[in-house]
């Protein structure tokens, strides 16, 4: 049984070692120019001007809560129509029931405003 895992731990330690030798590479080989502008706080192409400790918009928190919608929809599925044939009328319900409470809060998002930009 585990022997049928070897091919894919000889191709990870040979990524594995490959990556760092590319790495090192660069590290060793690659110019080094330091000056005054590429050690500076950089933010957004300009000087930094307040605090990073500033408060976020809501519609940042919104489109977080949007995109981990979309994003358990897409996958669970993919395996729920794998196996729609076995698991019947059943399985099809409650799917059908979890995509529901997935629109209510999409069309949440979408009434507080998360899909339009300013």
């Amino acid at each position: 049984m585990l022997s049928n895992y070897l091919p894919v731990l000889i191709f990870m330690i040979i990524a594995f070692v490959m990556a760092g030798v590319v790495i090192g590479l660069g590290f060793v080989l690659g110019p080094r120019r330091y000056d005054s502008e590429k050690l500076s706080p950089y933010e957004c192409g300009f000087e930094a001007f307040e605090d990073s400790r500033m408060k976020f918009d809501v519609r940042y928190y919104l489109v977080a809560i949007l995109f981990i919608i979309f994003d358990l929809e897409i996958a669970f599925l993919f395996p729920w129509a794998i196996v729609l044939n076995q698991i019947g009328l059943f399985g099809f319900a409650a799917m059908t029931i979890f995509l529901g409470i997935l629109v209510i809060g999409f069309i949440y998002e979408w009434k507080k405003g998360a899909l339009e930009w300013e």
